[in-house]
């Protein structure tokens, strides 16, 4: 009953008008966190223009207004910040237990849609449904509202890191669904309008059960067979290849919803002198076995080529790009720098926000000794500035399989936070071909490492921000750029009609493999 309660709360909460006086306190309370918890605030926009930006959006708020609204006027302003890790998530509802348990029995085929933003027009991708005529479609509008001018409009409510603009169009294209559902809220379904060639056609998408229900007749009508018995071999065999295809799911980081791996290691061609490898993101999986053993893989059979795909990988894991780069180098190195940042125990800004779950507070309170002299301990002040020491910041010597050969890194918008700070290391030292369009995030690091999440008191909207500056040892001018690649290769819609790599192509055409 008090869950119940505390969801209708809420959900009148975000829905119901907010004062002018509250809102301006959201915004005041939204500029007070960042500068108390963001260590390069002012790394790209100045505190002039920025004090600027946040007083002009409070005076262009005169009306009350609803949590959404809010977002839609709010989120654009944030963006100055020129931080990608720095967001604002519209409030969205919520629903009691029943319900919850109702929509996990569902899916919505808007979801299933993988969209591309090219030649300035929105593309179905792909369609994880049944219905695959969607695949290379344009989408025309969606209730009614032109697919481009939603486009552009979500592209103003989120930044790169620095001044590139490479991302946008990679990233609405990747979360256009998601920024869709911070736009207008929770549907049941939507009518989306679509070109095909020179055909218009509607579609109905609708939240539809995840499982088929069969039809009772036919089922009764067919003889229910007995399965059949195993023998002691053929469990044992089961048994095995369950054990194996756990073991990688784990290695190969799976994506259920997908239904795809996060690493892919294989060799292109009829030999094995070109081996490619395919890196979603750093965030989940067995990463350590993977890189062994397709290191180890490619040195036994002294393959010649390697090529990096880094494109769509948004980051991950610090710890799995110094691991990956152990392997790419064959001298010793440092991967990151002392990180900066705002207070002596950034761990306690992270648990200690008012997002965090109260059981997770009291476990952190209970740990609270190890935790602040962990902190204490890593966290030292030069030249007036606090600084994090991560285990990465350390001298370490290449891995002794390290590749030695020729290699490539395909990189686009959407390589971010961590796919950007190994590609500044590869770029730095001149060890790969880069091969595509600049990265989204920066060449001299990012703020991320640990995340802080506050939720404003009046509007509800969930505010995310890193503290921790990582960056690499070396540095390029002018600041607020990405990786460039050496050979600019941007696909077209053609190509992806005809389901054609050009950046990879490109590469292959380069080893005379093509």
């Amino acid at each position: 009953m008090a869950s119940c309660v505390s969801v209708k709360t809420y959900n009148e909460q975000i829905t119901s008008l907010h004062s002018v006086e509250d809102l301006h306190k959201d915004v005041d309370k939204l500029y007070e966190q960042l500068k108390r918890h963001h260590p390069k605030l002012y790394q790209y926009t100045s505190k002039e223009d920025l004090d600027f930006k946040f007083d002009s959006l409070k005076r262009s708020i005169h009306t009350p207004m609803d949590s959404r609204a809010f977002y839609k006027a709010l989120a654009p302003v944030v963006t100055n910040v020129r931080q990608g890790h720095v967001s604002v998530s519209s409030a969205a509802k919520r629903f009691v237990r029943k319900d919850r348990k109702k929509l996990l029995k569902q899916k919505f085929e808007f979801y299933d849609l993988d969209f591309e933003y090219l030649e300035g027009k929105l593309w179905v991708k792909a369609n994880r449904g049944k219905d695959s005529l969607l695949t290379g479609s344009e989408v025309i509008a969606i209730d009614g509202e032109p697919a481009v001018e939603l486009v552009e409009t979500y592209k103003k409510r989120f930044a790169s890191d620095g001044y590139n603009t490479t991302l946008h169009n990679r990233f609405v294209s990747k979360g256009f669904a998601v920024y869709y559902y911070k736009d207008k809220g929770f549907v049941d379904s939507l009518e989306v309008t679509f070109k095909t060639k020179d055909s218009l056609f509607s579609k109905v998408l609708k939240r539809i059960p995840k499982k088929e229900k069969k039809d009772k007749a036919i089922e009764d009508s067919l003889k229910k067979v007995k399965p059949k018995k195993l023998s002691r071999e053929e469990k044992i065999t089961k048994k095995r290849l369950a054990r194996k295809r756990r073991k990688d799911n784990r290695k190969y980081g799976y994506l259920g919803k997908r239904k795809q791996y996060t690493r892919n290691f294989n060799f292109i061609g009829n030999d094995s002198s070109v081996a490619y490898m395919k890196i979603r993101t750093f965030s989940n999986g067995n990463y350590k076995k993977f890189y062994k053993e397709s290191f180890a893989k490619m040195d036994s059979l002294q393959t010649q080529y390697f090529v990096l795909d880094l494109r769509e990988n948004g980051g991950g894991r610090i710890a799995e790009i110094e691991k990956l780069y152990s392997y790419l180098t064959d001298k010793e190195y440092q991967f990151i720098l002392e990180s900066e940042v705002n207070s002596r125990t950034p761990f306690f800004k992270y648990l200690m926000s008012n997002t965090t779950p109260n059981s997770l507070k009291v476990v952190s309170g209970v740990l609270s000794p190890i935790i602040f002299a962990h902190n204490l301990l890593h966290t030292k002040k030069k030249a007036g500035k606090l600084y994090y020491k991560f285990g990465e910041s350390k001298i370490r010597k290449p891995d002794p399989l390290n590749y030695k050969g020729k290699m490539y890194v395909l990189i686009n918008g959407n390589s971010f936070s961590a796919s950007s700070l190994i590609s500044t290391h590869l770029k730095a030292t001149k060890r790969a071909t880069f091969v595509g369009e600049e990265t989204g995030g920066a060449y001299n690091g990012t703020v991320a490492g640990i995340y802080k999440l506050y939720r404003l008191p009046t509007s509800r909207l969930r505010v995310r921000m890193g503290l921790m500056q990582i960056e690499a040892p070396q540095k390029q001018t002018p600041d607020g750029y990405g990786v460039k690649p050496d050979v600019e290769v941007l696909p077209t819609v053609k190509d992806r009609q005809l389901n054609r790599d050009p950046e990879l192509n490109w590469i292959l055409k380069d080893m005379g493999k093509l």
